[in-house]
């Protein structure tokens, strides 16, 4: 099965991966400079408190692969129940691709620069994408 809305998923699924790079290079490159030792980290649920640890520039990679895997965990299902009920082209993969660039331009502003409007106005925007997508998945199998 091959399907227009696909791609716009798949890039965001790629991308998740981009970020977990960088979040993994990011904070490897700082346990060193916070005195974080892996091999004597404290043992357990959360181990070592990151938060209290790592500079906020750093957690910010984290904070962002984290949003990554909820929201648009709703994308991908509603992305599939669309190409099932093949309707995944016209409007709603160009929804898919405004919430794939959405979501990317969001997470590249919580990774570097931050500030809570304009992530705001992302995150905002991008979810009105995904609600669209979702009366239209509605609307496709009712």
């Amino acid at each position: 099965m091959s399907s227009p809305i696909l791609a716009p998923a798949a890039v965001l699924i790629a991308w998740s991966m981009v970020m977990w790079g960088w979040l993994l290079v990011t904070r490897i490159g700082s346990f060193k400079a916070a005195g974080v030792d892996l091999k004597t980290a404290k043992k357990g649920a959360r181990g070592v408190d990151l938060e209290a640890v790592l500079p906020p520039e750093v957690m910010w990679k984290s904070h962002n692969y984290n949003h990554l895997m909820e929201q648009p965990t709703l994308f991908y299902a509603v992305v599939m129940i669309l190409a099932l009920a093949g309707f995944g082209d016209g409007l709603n993969a160009q929804l898919a691709w405004a919430y794939t660039v959405l979501r990317i331009a969001h997470s590249l502003w919580q990774a570097t620069i931050n500030t809570v409007p304009v992530r705001f106005l992302l995150f905002l925007l991008s979810s009105l994408c995904l609600i669209a997508l979702s009366l239209h998945a509605v609307m496709a199998t009712v």
